[in-house]
């Protein structure tokens, strides 16, 4: 019988060497080295920017397509909201060319009327533009300062307003600045007109904000004419503001049966918070305000006016 010459064992043909725990002792211990020889001295920055530029054409070629996807829809919702925003545009120049014409043509009537019912024509104010430096730190005091003053020409008691409408009143004029008080300040009133009726009232602050608003009517008959949504404008009989400025408009109306009076909060239409640019308006002439009724100095003179009887001895 053959003697088996794989008795002795199966014979390996790898080489002899160190074990696969050294090897990775030494791999791991390699890679530590590198690490903190590239963190320390930089040893593969070279070969990091060759590989860099070497591969940024490759790059570029691939990141093509992805860029032109990209580009591709960014083009078409781009074109997709600049043709939305010509159409917008071209619809409000209709309507803004349409009410121009039409505002052109009622103050022409206006002038007319005015002529013909010998009235005192509306007066055209000038004003100056201001920036609000900052607003005044109190719950129940609203008031702001602007960067303008006495320098600048801004007088106490004039008119300040915002893109939308009255803000409040300059009560303080410094040489180089100016305290402007809100309408929404407790302590301010402004007389307003109802153009839709013609009614006349008089809106104080209102710090707490009730109701979203900041101003009330006071004193309001319960059957007066009025609705939420009525436009408030300044009726000018103060001879502080001109007339016909924007106000507010009314949002909530009150009516109790225990009351003769209604409860009517507004919202102003200026902006009271984070406003930053106004116009500070020329207080109106002394020879502008209106004229006094001949009833109201009738009543003024009081007593005066009246003849007295004598009593018979």
């Amino acid at each position: 019988m053959a003697r088996n010459v794989f008795s002795g064992g199966i014979p390996t043909f790898r080489p002899q060497g160190p074990s696969a725990n050294v090897r990775l002792a030494l791999c791991v211990a390699l890679a530590v080295f590198l690490m903190v020889a590239d963190v320390r001295f930089k040893l593969t920055e070279p070969l990091r920017k060759a590989v860099a530029t070497v591969l940024f054409p490759l790059q570029w070629v691939m990141l093509q397509p992805v860029l032109l996807a990209q580009g591709g829809a960014k083009y078409f919702e781009d074109l997709h909201t600049a043709q939305a925003a010509a159409v917008t545009a071209e619809k409000n120049a209709i309507a803004l060319t349409h009410r121009a014409n039409l505002v052109e043509t009622l103050d022409h009537e206006n002038q007319r009327l005015r002529q013909l019912l010998n009235l005192v024509p509306r007066l055209k104010t000038e004003g100056r533009a201001a920036q609000v430096v900052y607003e005044t730190a109190d719950a129940f005091n609203r008031r702001v300062v602007i960067d303008k003053g006495e320098v600048a020409g801004i007088a106490r008691g004039s008119p300040v307003m915002d893109e939308m409408g009255v803000l409040g009143q300059v009560t303080r004029v410094f040489p180089m600045s100016a305290e402007v008080t809100l309408l929404t300040d407790r302590e301010q009133a402004i007389p307003v007109l109802n153009p839709r009726t013609g009614a006349r009232a008089v809106a104080y602050g209102d710090p707490t904000n009730a109701y979203g608003g900041g101003m009330e009517l006071r004193f309001m008959p319960s059957n007066a004419d009025i609705q939420e949504g009525d436009l408030l404008t300044t009726s000018g009989v103060d001879g502080v503001y001109a007339p016909g400025l924007p106000v507010a408009r009314i949002v909530k109306i009150e009516r109790r049966a225990d009351s003769p009076f209604s409860r009517v909060y507004c919202e102003p239409l200026a902006q009271m918070f984070g406003t930053q640019f106004v116009m500070v308006i020329n207080p109106l002439p002394e020879d502008a305000l209106p004229p006094r009724p001949p009833a109201e100095t009738k009543t003024q003179e009081g007593p005066a006016s009246t003849p007295r009887k004598g009593k018979r001895g």
